[in-house]
């Protein structure tokens, strides 16, 4: 018997989308063109940024937070959700509409509240997507990720597409985004298996970065999706603040570490989650040296947004795995689709 043979169909096609994510995301950095600058000039004229989106599409809103912050721009990441029922103000923001279908239910309703049309609508409102053919597309000047829609159950390469996108938006506020298209024309493929040794016997799996949270929580994300387990994820001082009172050789802590400012507090908890008995495993682009009596996944040396070019794909291969491992039909959704219709 084959190995695809006895790998499940959802997982295949994850597979499949993963294979082609380095080269989708380095066409959409180079191809954002227009757009990308035209996004820019209103962050330059705004200085105030609200990014909205749902799912994947807002883990990549809250990693994208601190590097328009870096800049200057009053950055916020809101699930879409949240803005229609809690809103804030849109006038005088440059609004990034995230939708990897641009069909989802809140997107929908969001353009109708509004008021955008094919023909009016608010100015300095534009959309990230993966479909060109989409409402989101069609109502919103937007930036359009290279490959299509993503079909596969789980946000893999549509994240990856996505971060390629915003890429491009830093660019045209000139920072230098040369390493992070390195790494993309030259993507690592890092060992996971101790990872996942590490993690055989838990019930259940916390991730949690600092300056790389957001990637965090798309990877939990991901890991509920995929391996029907109550994984989650919580900031690094969120953490602190209360619930290592979970932490034990049931509870999984997944970290993520890059080079940067923060990276000595990420060492420190799992340090105390190691000490506490939680398997612990750093996904590492720090390049500083591995923390004892945790596991380390290093790769390449890097912060800004090639660290995450670099940390994101290891632990999605990671986050496949171990799914493989707890599910028959991983990567077959049983109770959800892979664009939600409804609120």
């Amino acid at each position: 018997m084959s190995v695809n043979s006895l790998r499940p169909g959802g997982l295949m096609a994850i597979d499949r989308e993963m294979a082609r994510q380095h080269g989708d995301a380095l066409a959409s950095l180079e191809n954002a063109g227009e757009t990308a600058k035209a996004i820019a000039n209103s962050l330059k004229r705004t200085g105030r940024l609200l990014l909205l989106g749902m799912g994947g599409s807002h883990a990549v809103g809250r990693a994208m937070e601190p590097f328009y912050r870096d800049l200057g721009i009053d950055a916020v990441a809101l699930p879409l959700s949240e803005q229609l029922n809690q809103p804030l103000p849109l006038a005088g923001r440059t609004i990034l509409v995230t939708s990897q279908s641009g069909e989802s239910a809140e997107v929908l309703r969001f353009l109708a509240e509004a008021g955008i049309s094919q023909d009016s609508g608010p100015e300095d409102v534009f959309g990230l997507t993966l479909e060109a053919g989409s409402t989101i597309a069609r109502m919103l000047p937007s930036l359009v990720g290279a490959g299509g829609t993503e079909h596969a159950f789980a946000a893999t390469r549509s994240l990856t597409v996505t971060f390629a996108l915003h890429a491009a938006i830093l660019a045209a506020l000139g920072e230098d985004q040369q390493q992070a298209l390195t790494l993309l024309s030259q993507p690592e493929e890092p060992d996971v298996s101790a990872a996942l040794d590490a993690m055989r016997d838990v019930s259940t799996i916390v991730t949690s970065g600092r300056r790389m949270q957001g990637v965090a929580e798309a990877i939990a994300l991901g890991l509920t999706e995929l391996s029907r387990l109550p994984c989650f994820s919580l900031e690094g001082g969120q953490l602190r603040h209360g619930p290592m009172e979970m932490l034990g050789p049931k509870v999984g802590i997944i970290l993520f570490r890059a080079r940067e400012a923060t990276s000595e507090l990420v060492a420190r908890m799992a340090r105390d989650a190691a000490s506490a008995g939680s398997p612990v495993v750093i996904f590492d682009a720090s390049g500083k040296q591995p923390v004892e009596g945790v596991i380390t996944i290093p790769v390449a040396a890097s912060g800004g947004m090639a660290a995450i070019f670099v940390l994101l794909p290891a632990a999605q291969r990671f986050m496949v795995e171990f799914s493989a491992s707890r599910v028959a039909d991983a990567g077959t959704p049983v109770r959800s689709s892979k664009v939600t219709r409804s609120e």
